[in-house]
């Protein structure tokens, strides 16, 4: 069983029997990891554990059976450069898996991602109004998160 390097932290997602296909399927939407590991009890049997990354972070799958699943208390964050990535994450994450709001959703794993763009800080501190524009989308609009700030700016 692979385990982070001393001082690394890595995450460990618990699937009930979907490991594999969950990491291949995540280096498929990033299109920038790759397994590191799998690990087999029987060289022909099903997979325990598979370790991969995804754009440098490591990740630990864990074919722990049906006796715990995600919750959205534990979401990973997609951090986009532009609305195509939001697109793009948003698309490929949520086939088969239930959309939110506010750039939330759960793919078909049952994990919870975030996607969000990077200019949601700033684009926050602005005003409420993006706050309430933002609080009335599913997937992110940069776009009209922009068009609430410059609302916001053009108050007294």
């Amino acid at each position: 069983m692979t385990t982070p390097h001393d001082g690394d932290i890595a995450v460990c997602l618990w699937f009930d029997d979907q490991a594999e296909a969950a990491a291949a399927h995540y280096i498929d939407v990033f299109g920038d990891g790759r397994i590191t590991q799998v690990y087999r009890r029987q060289s022909d049997g099903p997979a325990l554990t598979v370790a991969f990354e995804l754009r440098g972070r490591r990740f630990l799958g864990l074919n722990g059976g049906p006796h715990f699943k995600f919750t959205p208390a534990v979401s990973l964050v997609v951090d986009c450069a532009d609305q195509a990535e939001i697109d793009h994450f948003w698309r490929r994450l949520g086939e088969g898996g239930a959309l939110s709001r506010c750039g939330w959703l759960t793919d078909k794993f049952g994990l919870s991602w975030q996607i969000t763009p990077r200019a949601l800080p700033t684009l926050l501190s602005r005003g409420a109004a993006v706050m309430q524009a933002l609080m009335g989308m599913d997937k992110i609009d940069i776009a009209a998160l922009e068009r609430a700030a410059e609302f916001q700016g053009d108050r007294p």
